[in-house]
């Protein structure tokens, strides 16, 4: 019996395999497709994303997959390209961007093509994941003490625990009967891949990592580069044209050019009711589907990834209590529902309820319809496209039953451009350089991790928790941390944080690893 089978192969499905590989733990993962990404879903690798990534010795590779370290990044407002420009929302290249201070790694743009194959590659490096195309989930039966899965072609593959990563149509989460709440449809869109030899030479609105054209009726695509050569993809917000009707009228002019592949979708706001059930859990787009923009729906799934997997692979150790496994829905739901809400306010900024009859005019009426309508895109549009540091490394586990609160969170900024980083429980521990090199944020991953700031090392009695200690004299990083004593899960988030250590410090392990309830811990 393995001990955990993923369905979906998609950056979710392999997410979690690669953090449970990393753990050691045997995991299957199937998927019904070949593994080859022509389109790209996603492009935009959020910097939570990129940090997982650095932990699981994958982020140069992200980085530097090979986009022109000299391409801008602006975000263009156009009439077209061949036409007029609205605004321009300046962003620098890969290689003029400047180092975050709250984090060793960056924002990263790595479309999914690129991506998935990065995963793939890590997930083959894993001796303990076996990974299965072509292959379809029939049904599943629960079982108390393992999941008994049946594949198309008959094969039966037992598992202690099914992790559904398969999509918004999730074959798994129907079988359970969960339902999903929210907006059903917001709108039917299509993604376009193309490419051209010199999309450049056609326009003189030079090089841009997106171009928005805007119409009579608002803007109505974004225009994205996918390889800083000759790869596009253009995204229609309503379906209404014909690909090769759209990709012309986005550039404004006749041109050559191939269509690589079309994909129709429908823009959903959406998070599931429930994210397990029994020894089932939904990750990813089988949990919760938003609005592109912004780019937060599959750095969510990233997240639900690596909660799950260090908590399954806790459990499979046998350290991990029962009630651990039952704060993944706790924690991740309410993630669900935030990014659902920041990807919602995205779409709404981007999406003008106005008609604009004269803004194609070489006219004083066109004149002044553009310079309105991008002055307001461009600081609009800013908060969501300028480095939105809070919405990516802002979340915190309010109410985890295995964080232990200590008073109010931090308040929330107003802008998500700004982000404080804190110690309070259930965020993510704060980035500070040590003084050999490394991330405070390198020191976690394994098991917990307790710093201990302005403090002799501790000993503790003997726990099945994993826990190594590390004494850190920098007080600028002690004054970062808050307290003289942090404790720190696998995932990097904060557990626990105190001036002193408890009488009894393996009560508070056993409430973090899941081996007491909530009520009954520390009391």
């Amino acid at each position: 019996m393995v001990p955990v089978l993923i369905v979906g192969g998609g950056p979710v499905g392999l997410a979690l395999a690669i953090e449970l590989g990393t753990h050691g733990v045997a995991c299957t993962l199937i998927e019904q497709g070949d593994g080859r990404i022509v389109d790209a879903k996603m492009f935009a690798t959020g910097i939570r994303t990129v940090e997982f990534c650095r932990r699981w010795g994958i982020a140069q590779r992200v980085r530097d997959w090979g986009f022109p370290r000299d391409f801008p990044f602006d975000n263009v407002f156009v009439t077209s390209l061949a036409g007029y420009e609205l605004a321009r929302i300046r962003m620098p290249s890969i290689a003029d961007t400047p180092p975050i201070a709250q984090s060793p790694e960056n924002f990263a743009h790595c479309p999914q093509f690129v991506f998935d194959r990065i995963l793939v590659d890590k997930v083959r490096e894993l001796p303990t994941v076996t990974l299965r195309y072509n292959s379809r989930l029939q049904d599943f039966i629960q079982h108390p003490d393992h999941v008994e899965a049946r594949l198309e072609n008959g094969d039966i593959i037992r598992a202690a625990y099914l992790a559904a990563c398969d999509g918004y149509s999730s074959m798994v989460r129907r079988q359970l009967g969960i339902a999903m709440e929210g907006d059903e449809h917001l709108n039917r869109a299509i993604n376009i891949m193309f490419q051209t030899a010199n999309l450049s030479a056609l326009h003189d609105k030079g090089d841009a990592g997106r171009y928005v054209p805007i119409g009579t009726e608002g803007p109505w695509a974004s225009l994205t580069a996918a390889d800083g050569r000759s790869r596009w993809r253009l995204m229609l917000y309503e379906d209404k044209l014909k690909p090769e009707e759209a990709v012309r009228a986005a550039v404004g002019r006749d041109f050559a050019f191939e269509i690589l592949s079309v994909g129709t979708w429908v823009r959903r706001n959406l998070v599931a009711s429930r994210y397990r059930a029994g020894r089932v859990f939904l990750a990813g787009d089988a949990a919760h589907v938003m609005p592109p923009n912004g780019g937060l729906g599959m750095n969510t799934g990233i997240g639900d990834a690596v909660d799950l997997g260090w908590k399954l692979a806790a459990v499979h150790a046998g350290w991990g209590g029962e009630w651990l496994l039952a704060s993944y829905e706790a924690e991740r739901r309410l993630a669900g529902r935030r990014a659902c809400q920041e990807a919602m306010k995205n779409f709404e900024r981007i999406t003008p309820r106005r008609h604009f009859p004269h803004i194609n005019e070489d006219s004083a009426e066109g004149r002044k319809t553009r310079e309105e309508l991008g002055a307001k895109l461009a600081v609009s549009m800013r908060n969501a496209w300028d480095n939105p540091l809070n919405t990516h490394l802002g979340y915190r586990y309010e109410g985890s039953p295995v964080c232990i609160p200590d008073g109010e969170p931090p308040s929330e900024p107003g802008d998500s451009r700004v982000y404080v980083q804190s110690s309070h429980p259930g965020g993510r521990a704060p980035h500070a350089w040590l003084s050999d090199g490394r991330s405070t944020l390198d020191l976690f991953g394994d098991g917990f991790t307790l710093l201990v700031f302005g403090a002799e090392q501790e000993s503790f009695p003997a726990s099945p928790v994993p826990l190594k200690t590390v004494s850190i004299q920098d007080p600028a990083i002690a004054q970062l941390y808050e307290r003289r004593f942090v404790l720190v899960r696998p995932d990097g988030h904060v557990a626990w944080r105190g001036e002193r250590l408890p009488a009894d410090f393996n009560d508070v392990l056993d409430r973090v690893r899941g081996a007491a309830r909530a009520a009954e811990a520390l009391s």
